[in-house]
């Protein structure tokens, strides 16, 4: 199973000056990929509750300071040469689809065919509202960016007309580094975005989630994959893990190594919720790491 570690982007670790360290050491120590993922703003009285929180505390409220997620992945690319780079997730639908498709291919580029992006569609209504994108088409919004991603990635000439952007046909100069682009991840936990999952990507980037959730969404994703005329066992899980405050290396390495036993190909610990410093997390991240390689 690859490692990984998020890079230092929100809360008290959004810190811009110490992310090209911490990439390279982090790929020093051995970790296979480096992760970002991707907020717009912490509403005052927000729309929606982030799962599993209160009115109290509606969100992390680590997530109040959020770097750019390109950003963060660009000075991460340019002080190391192995680990993969990804996102989890980018939220795709507030961005335009031809400019997404820009961005993610000049960072494939700049990273020498490292880009793993990991797309999603949100939770929070209020960042659909302050970007002018429509939360209630927002599927519809994430299946017409893959159709654009994917005629940008291999042809050198397209057009696009679809129900929410229309692209007269262009010349694209612009090449990722290998045939068809870099593999492009979904999230998601409903059963529509698990079947988008089989039928459109290369996997999920998920979350750690109990046993029979994780195995039941997996198994929807397998089955639209087969009903597709697509491989099932040809897609790969990268599983995210957000430990609590006060949860130890053993806990941690412990429930990675499950998600090992339950197939995933990839895992990767956010500890910006846990720690206060990016050394400290590097520090923690490593003796996880370690643990990990050991068993």
């Amino acid at each position: 199973m690859d490692m990984g570690i998020a890079l230092p982007q929100y809360g008290t670790h959004a810190r811009p000056e110490v992310i090209s360290a911490f990439a390279r050491d982090a790929e020093d120590a051995g970790f296979d990929s480096l992760w970002v993922g991707d907020r717009s703003l912490a509403p005052v009285s927000p729309s929606d509750l982030y799962p599993g929180h209160t009115p109290d505390v509606p969100y992390p409220p680590q997530y109040k300071t959020f770097l750019d997620p390109l950003v963060v992945l660009t000075l991460a690319a340019a002080s190391t040469h192995r680990a993969r780079l990804g996102t989890s997730t980018l939220n795709a639908p507030w961005y335009p689809a031809l400019l997404l498709a820009r961005s993610l291919t000049s960072l494939d580029l700049a990273s020498g065919g490292r880009l793993d992006p990991g797309l999603g569609i949100g939770w929070l209504r209020d960042e659909y509202t302050a970007v002018n994108a429509d939360f209630d088409k927002r599927g519809a919004l994430l299946e017409e960016i893959l159709d654009v991603l994917d005629a940008y990635w291999t042809q050198e000439e397209f057009a696009h007309e679809g129900t929410h952007w229309t692209i007269p046909r262009s010349y694209v100069g612009l090449r990722p580094a290998a045939p068809g682009g870099p593999p492009v991840y979904l999230g998601g936990f409903s059963p529509a975005a698990m079947r988008r999952i089989g039928r459109r990507a290369a996997g999920w980037v998920g979350t750690v989630l109990p046993e029979p959730a994780y195995t039941a969404l997996w198994d929807t994703a397998r089955r639209a994959a087969d009903e597709a005329g697509r491989d099932p066992d040809a897609l790969r899980r990268l599983i995210r893990y957000n430990p609590a405050p006060g949860v130890g290396v053993p806990e941690i390495a412990d429930t990675l190594l499950g998600m090992r036993e339950l197939g995933a190909e990839g895992c990767f610990v956010d500890l910006q919720q846990s720690t206060r410093e990016p050394k400290e997390a590097l520090d923690l991240g490593i003796q996880v790491l370690e643990r990990v390689q050991a068993r």
